[in-house]
């Protein structure tokens, strides 16, 4: 998976300012399923209780940055907190724009993208860090000999053309006296890493867990040069689970229930990483299974990793990549980090 498909998504949130106090009733019907419980209760009957319908819209196609939530909803978590939750791919509105306009109660995004859509006054909130630590970075096949950022020299680059990747770039290149401007940037559309690289390019911005996993796969080795190894600032939050600020203030039980059964389904991916890549191979059978288990046993441990529980964020990540983009003018005022997540529904540790 390259990083651009998931940021071109995030990034259309920025386009439904008009539409963002707007909202459908997704997970909007606690009121009526205590209702229909209160019922019940009266008249002695037996029948179960109805659950409350909730969509979560997926950032990109399936992956294993999603197992937890396919486990949660196979295992009966989201049914046992009285959810009846559809997993849903994003289209082209992204999941941003369908969590800002009520279209789906929660999603899955960025750090990045959200950073910027906080800017543009869209109110979005991020619940809970689906990985802890940055899992992406730049990756090149080892014939290119990419061993270090300054090898980026005279190498060319294929992205989608954002200021961000220059700058990602630079942070990494600067440390170790590289110079960014001698890398040639184009733009690859729709090519995938494996065929861009046959080509067009010499290096991407990938996700290991998916990308560099079915690059082993292929028996196609590459070097791997992690954001976060060399830029501490850029260590953020991706994937992310987030939801709108209306969902929060009216219908905060249904925010924390659909939270402690989400936690459950992460845990189980990381405690079962066989098992949980089985659910998810089931559910969507499409997926390559020997690539969706071996991505499944490296990413499990990297879903909580050193922090106390599943789904912790800290200020200082979300400070400190708000300030960097702030320093270099991607952004056109600082972001107030604390209004940007929350980890008041996560379950107690």
């Amino acid at each position: 998976m390259q990083v651009k498909k998931v940021l071109m998504l995030g990034l259309t949130c920025m386009l439904i300012l008009a539409i963002a106090g707007c909202g459908s009733n997704n997970g909007n019907t606690a009121g009526n399923k205590g209702n229909a419980a209160e019922s019940n209760a009266a008249t002695g009957s037996n029948a179960p209780k109805e659950l409350t319908k909730v969509k979560v819209a997926l950032d990109w196609t399936p992956n294993t940055n999603h197992t937890g939530l396919y486990v949660a909803k196979d295992l009966g978590y989201y049914a046992e907190e009285g959810l009846d939750v559809e997993i849903v791919q994003p289209g082209a509105a992204g999941s941003d724009t369908m969590v800002t306009s009520g279209e789906a109660a929660f999603g899955i995004s960025a750090q990045e993208g959200l950073t910027l859509a906080r800017l543009q006054g869209v109110p979005l909130v991020s619940i809970a860090a689906i990985i802890q630590h940055n899992t992406s970075g730049f990756a090149a096949p080892v014939d290119r000999k990419i061993k270090s950022p300054k090898d980026f020299e005279g190498k060319t680059y294929g992205g989608w053309g954002s200021p961000a990747e220059e700058a990602a770039m630079k942070a990494i290149m600067d440390p170790v006296g590289g110079d960014v401007k001698k890398v040639k940037l184009i733009s690859i559309g729709e090519a995938d890493y494996f065929t861009a690289v046959k080509r067009d390019i010499d290096f991407a911005w990938i996700f290991y867990a998916w990308t560099g996993i079915e690059a082993e796969l292929r028996g196609e080795p590459l070097d791997m040069l992690y954001l976060k190894d060399y830029a501490p600032q850029l260590d953020y939050y991706t994937p992310v689970l987030t939801t709108s600020e209306k969902q929060i203030s009216e219908n905060p039980d249904l925010v924390k229930a659909f939270l402690k059964a989400t936690s459950k389904g992460y845990q189980y991916a990381i405690d079962h990483p066989e098992e949980a890549a089985a659910t998810l191979s089931k559910a969507v059978p499409d997926l390559d299974a020997e690539l969706v288990l071996a991505s499944q046993k490296w990413l499990s441990p990297k879903y909580k990793d050193d922090a106390p529980r599943w789904g912790e964020q800290k200020t200082e990540v979300w400070q400190n990549y708000g300030d960097w983009m702030y320093d270099l003018k991607l952004l056109d005022k600082p972001l107030d980090a604390a209004s940007a997540f929350t980890n008041d529904f996560l379950p107690a540790e």
